[in-house]
């Protein structure tokens, strides 16, 4: 057995970590509480819901360690950590907010049961075309600019964005400062600004040091790895195989077509033998030679 190492700490960014953090039920107060810009002490009791909304596409082959909360005066929040562009973001949270908010009624069920649905995305990634790190989404009236509704609610935490440092900043941006953090020097600086955060290191500490959880964590940072290099690879079989395709009709327009055919076959290829189908299956389902589905694997 390896002896554990002394300066390993594990980064919020990885998606276990985080749902890890928010188990805690003083973190996860703190930075609800700053979601919503309320006082913590405002926050009533909050609660982890198991989470029921479907795993069985694709793009969701490694699984999504989401958390749900309730909040005691009915109040959802989706809380999701997601570190690699996911080209489909923006259609695939506003699937599962709805899922959410249409989930909260059984049969026979009326509609004035329904309460206020939040999809929190805090992303390693840049989405949107500005320099905001921070942008809330809501349903609006187009010709008259006012909120039609506030049941369903989109939040996006950009943690590439962050601006310099500067004093008496919003307790969601030193949120953000702490997820974002990359080693115990920052997390401990940030740790001195707000309790709850000082609670979120301390919590930080506490499951970097427990070795059933370092090897749980490993685990999925490898899978997340793994996951990136295996789309790359697809990628970049999909290029080569449209640019085969597109000069071999000599035309520019075959180019194109050919290159993003190729491409979004190749994703799907990898996701097939992901999910352990043969050779023979994946070709079958993508409508390919068996040699032209190796000849990708490879």
């Amino acid at each position: 057995m390896k002896k554990p190492d002394e300066n390993f700490i594990m980064l919020p960014t990885v998606d276990f970590c985080f749902k890890e953090l928010m188990m805690n039920p003083k973190v996860r107060t703190g930075f609800i509480a700053a979601l919503l810009d309320l006082s913590p002490d405002e926050i009533q009791d909050t609660e982890i819901v198991p989470t029921e909304l479907p795993r069985d596409y694709p793009e969701e082959k490694l699984g999504i360690l989401d958390v749900h909360v309730r909040m005691r005066d009915g109040r959802h929040l989706n809380l999701e950590m997601q570190v690699q562009f996911f080209e489909y973001w923006d259609s695939r949270i506003l699937f599962y907010l709805s899922k959410m908010f249409s989930g909260q009624l059984k049969k026979g069920d009326s509609y004035e049961k329904l309460r206020k649905c939040i999809h929190v995305s805090i992303l390693d990634f840049s989405w949107f075309d500005d320099d905001l790190y921070y942008h809330t989404i809501h349903l609006y009236d187009d010709g008259t600019k006012e909120r039609y509704s506030d049941l369903l609610e989109l939040q996006f935490l950009e943690l590439k964005k962050l601006p310099p440092e500067a004093q008496s900043e919003k307790g969601i941006l030193r949120w953000m400062r702490f997820l974002h953090g990359k080693s115990r020097k920052e997390f401990e600086h940030m740790a001195g600004t707000d309790e709850y955060i000082q609670e979120a290191y301390d919590t930080l500490v506490q499951m970097s040091a427990d070795e059933k959880k370092q090897m749980e964590y490993e685990a999925r940072e490898k899978a997340l790895r793994d996951y990136q290099s295996q789309m790359k690879s697809a990628e970049n079989a999909g290029f080569r195989k449209g640019e085969r395709t597109g000069f071999q009709k000599g035309e520019q327009t075959g180019f194109q077509k050919g290159e993003q055919s190729g491409l979004e076959k190749a994703k799907r290829i990898f996701q097939l033998n992901a999910q352990g189908k043969t050779i023979t299956e994946i070709a079958d389902i993508c409508q390919m030679t068996e040699p032209e589905v190796r000849d990708i694997l490879d």
